[in-house]
């Protein structure tokens, strides 16, 4: 599986912004953006003026790194939403939220998209009672995602449990924290979103 295997604190340096790819530590003094705040690199803190390119695929990179997904792939993701009925840029974000691995985070049961992506990947999920282990599946209405009998065995996954209820769980969800199962009853609208990006700007890059 094709996956981004460097720093973490570069990419939220890159973008300007905690993007909170490191979960706890992004909001202890140990943040890089705490440190470092401006981009990575030789002429890191050189003042550049940014053209309306720049603009939109800064709003682009940033999408993906927020989401954690690869260049090919949020093409494609990009592809479906315009395919479907509605504001193309809205689909995304909606095509987006909908990875298993980003509900995962929304419930609480993780404390980044990154640590999500790597507890579906070593299968610690059930979906309607069936093993999943991709973090892109799309999740439906109605769908039961819980944590595996075995895996609560875990003194990890035990923390992850008890830190669960901590986190407020978007509308679109909901959450048992006596069971420790989450149960998506909508999709998101894009109020919900609480992504910091302009998404017609990535509308706009894709449509040069």
């Amino acid at each position: 599986m094709a996956r981004y295997t460097g720093a973490q604190c570069k990419l939220c340096r890159r973008e300007g912004l905690k993007l909170y790819l490191k979960g706890d530590r992004c909001y202890t003094g140990k943040c890089a953006m705490e440190k470092r705040a401006y981009p990575p690199g030789q002429h890191g803190q050189g003042r550049k003026k940014v053209s309306e390119y720049g603009l939109q695929l800064r709003a682009k990179q940033k999408t993906r790194r927020i989401y954690g997904v690869l260049e090919k792939q949020f093409r494609n993701y990009f592809q479906e939403a315009s395919r479907q009925k509605g504001v193309t840029g809205s689909n995304l974000l909606y095509l987006l939220e909908r990875r298993l691995d980003n509900v995962i985070f929304r419930l609480g049961l993780s404390s980044s998209r990154v640590e999500a992506r790597q507890l579906v990947t070593h299968g610690h999920f059930e979906i309607n009672g069936r093993k999943v282990d991709i973090p892109s599946y799309l999740i439906k209405v109605g769908d039961k995602i819980t944590i595996r009998d075995k895996s609560r065995k875990s003194t990890f996954i035990k923390e992850i449990i008890e830190r669960a209820g901590e986190k407020n769980t978007p509308a679109w969800l909901e959450y048992d924290a006596e069971q420790a199962q989450g149960s998506v009853v909508g999709f998101p609208t894009r109020e919900q979103i609480d992504v910091p990006v302009e998404e017609h700007l990535i509308v706009e890059l894709y449509s040069r």
